[in-house]
């Protein structure tokens, strides 16, 4: 039962997203760059995180 509502939910999500993208490109276009924008965030902090580590943790 479980993954069939795995499924629908899975569907549903893609459903979902063709249609802001077929109704809207801009939109979902700046829905990705923001997504981007956010890994590209996440990766320069464990970056500086790992480089104040190898630094010996100092201020």
């Amino acid at each position: 039962m479980a993954v069939n509502g795995k499924k629908i939910a899975i569907y549903a999500l893609v459903v979902f997203v063709l249609y802001v993208i077929i109704t809207d490109p801009e939109t979902a276009a700046d829905y990705v760059q923001i997504g981007f924008e956010g890994i590209s965030s996440a990766a320069q902090a464990i970056g500086d995180f790992m480089s104040w580590i190898a630094d010996g943790a100092q201020n």
